[in-house]
């Protein structure tokens, strides 16, 4: 064997670092940790109600009297923070009930305070939950054709975001895409006296087909067309930067970037430019594909999950918001 065999191949001492699981865990160079999650919950109408959403197994929409349940879970696991979605009774034009005090959204965040004072509370600031067309505001009639009446609905996200924070959530997501929304928000949550709530940004939120799952879990599909107009084009990355350099200089303390395993390259890029905390939304399409393809055989579930939570740490994500929360923590905390 020649005495310079190292320099011969180099790629040995490659080997050598993988020789040993405990060796391979001291080198690794993304870390995933619990502190990373962000679980989505649904709260629903009702009373009594625990319902699996079909297209998202092992996901559920619960009444508020459930609710404690599965915030006990997060707890209990350590996941630090929780989004909260609400899917209301009665729905309008406006989304009338999205900025009510006393709406499913404010009573669950005060009932989450109660239940795990610890849990860092979201909220998804939006009205296409709460539309009965489906649409994230308003509408308006322009040349002919209905579609989103953005500085009309710039005022209730307001309205809305400050009913989130005199409830007690700790973050206002707006999810909305409208013009000037994050600008709009922050104004109006200082004017309410909570200068200190800050904004999680869906910043670069991409018209996607991998939301189908979502519209079912949150019945909030459009009654007609689509979100095209205010979502962006999944085409752009450029933009993508435009968007969130925009709500950077509108007030938004964090940016967020969704879909995720198709826009890992926006979620580097984002981090890269701007280097404020990045969260990437791992969907409810991702998540139904592996479930899917987990059920019949086809991959190993978990080890496809850890690999997908790790390929946002490495793409630049500082939160993962994803429907795995739960079984993330479980399998981390086994070590």
């Amino acid at each position: 064997m020649p005495p310079n065999f190292d320099a011969a191949f180099p790629q040995r001492r490659f080997r050598r670092l993988r020789s040993h699981p405990k060796l391979r865990a001291m080198v690794r160079e993304t870390q995933l940790d619990i502190n990373d999650l962000i679980y989505p919950i649904f709260v629903h109408y009702g009373t009594g109600l625990k319902h699996e959403i079909q297209s998202m197994p092992g996901q559920y929409q619960f009444s508020l009297d459930r609710l404690d349940e599965v915030i006990g879970t997060a707890s209990d696991l350590g996941i630090p923070a929780i989004l909260l979605f609400g899917i209301p009774e009665q729905k309008d034009a406006r989304g009338t009930l999205a900025c009510d005090d006393a709406g499913l959204v404010q009573e669950a965040v005060r009932l989450a305070k109660r239940v795990a004072p610890e849990i860092l509370v979201v909220t998804d600031v939006c009205f296409c939950e709460y539309t009965e067309h489906g649409h994230c505001g308003p509408l308006r009639n322009f040349e002919g054709r209905l579609e989103v009446d953005n500085d009309v609905t710039l005022a209730l996200l307001a309205e809305q975001a400050a009913s989130h924070a005199r409830a007690g959530a700790d973050v206002v997501a707006p999810s909305g895409m409208m013009d000037g929304m994050v600008a709009a928000i922050r104004a109006g949550l200082d004017a309410d006296g909570h200068e200190l709530t800050p904004i999680l940004s869906y910043a670069a939120k991409f018209a996607s087909a991998y939301y189908g799952p979502f519209r079912d879990a949150a019945q909030s599909a459009p009654a007609f067309g689509d979100r095209r107009s205010y979502q962006m084009d999944g085409a752009n990355a450029d933009e993508a930067l435009r968007e969130a350099a925009l709500d950077l200089a509108e007030g938004a303390d964090m940016l967020m970037v969704k879909p995720g395993l198709a826009y890992l390259d926006i979620v580097r890029r984002v981090k890269d430019e701007f280097g404020v905390p990045t969260a990437v939304y791992n969907v409810s399409g991702e998540y139904a594909m592996l479930k899917a393809a987990a059920a019949r055989g086809w991959v190993d579930e978990r080890a496809v999950m850890l690999e997908t939570m790790l390929s946002f740490k490495r793409a630049g994500a500082d939160m993962i918001i994803t429907y795995h929360a739960l079984d993330v923590a479980r399998r981390l905390r086994e070590g």
